[in-house]
């Protein structure tokens, strides 16, 4: 992703979309730790709970995708750095 390992993370990666989505107002809670959750311990558990909150999860990525489109658009326009491409 371009970033050394005393850049960024992945807790670090993760820290920003919990902030950026709870803040969002726009996602249940449960749903965004839902995404971002560390793996279920129980096999069982882990395989059934992948559909919990599954529509909107979906929803809620996207809107992740676009936000950080959104994000790189506005870094180009005021950086004036020619290598940042707007996708």
């Amino acid at each position: 992703m371009g970033f050394r390992k005393d850049e960024m993370t992945s807790h670090g990666f993760r820290a920003t979309a919990s902030s950026m989505l709870n803040e969002s107002g726009e996602w249940n809670p449960d749903a965004i730790e839902a995404q971002l959750a560390h793996v279920e311990g129980n096999a069982v558990r882990r395989a059934y709970a992948r559909a919990e909150f599954w529509g909107e999860r979906i929803r809620m990525m996207q809107w992740w995708v676009d936000e950080l489109d959104r994000m790189r658009v506005r870094s180009f326009r005021t950086s004036g750095d020619m290598r940042i491409s707007p996708a």
